[in-house]
């Protein structure tokens, strides 16, 4: 399987999106830069008992990195079907699904750990920079356990979440409907209407995860029969 994860990345030429995330990445640290003071003013989602600024870098990294997890989706999988590339792999001695989990798996790994890296660069930039801000940063606490284990956590989900997608993209076999669905995905994920959100909900995070491991099964269940003409 790591063979396979490893040519899915050399096949989708992975440094693209590896400079891709670093420009995305940068976007978020500036735009949170220019915002830091503002935002940790205010105190938000006081059971948490966070400021605006530590929701805010999860929420800013996990809107652009469901849709960019979605754009790969496209591009390893459903782009594979809509230019009929996935025929030439299928000729592989192996079976279908291993292929398709193939796919997955390397848009997953990227996924997490680009989301994961993004979260504590900009959270680390952050407090090393709050002499400049005029930030405490100190829900930003990147030297404790409790800031790694949220962060690994996180983006496990949200970068399966993303994949609640996939059968959107193959069943039109479209890569566009694919990222139009991860676009809705951060709507509900992460959006809200006045003070009503469903950002950090961890009920609602559960129900769709569960969601995300059905849409990889229902997407790979009769891969090894049905024609992908």
């Amino acid at each position: 399987m790591l063979k396979l994860i490893k040519l899915e990345w050399k096949k989708n030429n992975i440094w693209k999106y590896i400079r891709n995330a670093v420009v995305t990445t940068a976007v978020l640290l500036i735009l949170l830069l220019m915002a830091a003071g503002e935002l940790e003013t205010e105190a938000t989602v006081q059971s948490y008992g966070k400021t605006m600024l530590d929701v805010s870098v999860g929420m800013f990294v996990h809107v652009a990195y469901i849709v960019f997890t979605g754009v790969m989706i496209a591009a390893f999988i459903v782009g594979a079907y809509e230019k009929k590339t996935i025929h030439l792999m299928f000729c592989y001695p192996m079976k279908r699904s291993r292929i398709i989990l193939s796919k997955v798996c390397a848009v997953w790994i990227f996924g997490f750990v680009a989301m994961t890296v993004s979260k504590a660069a900009i959270s680390l930039i952050l407090i090393l920079t709050k002499s400049f801000t005029g930030i405490t940063a100190a829900g930003l606490a990147v030297g404790e356990p409790a800031f790694w284990l949220e962060a690994v956590l996180s983006s496990a989900a949200m970068a399966s979440i993303s994949f609640i997608a996939l059968p959107v993209g193959l069943k039109m076999k479209s890569s566009k409907a694919a990222i139009v669905a991860s676009v809705i995905i951060v709507c509900f994920t992460q959006g809200g209407i006045g003070s009503a959100t469903l950002a950090n909900n961890m009920t609602f995070y559960a129900i769709l995860f569960v969601a995300a491991i059905v849409s990889v099964y229902l997407s790979v269940r009769r891969v090894e029969t049905r024609d992908v003409m």
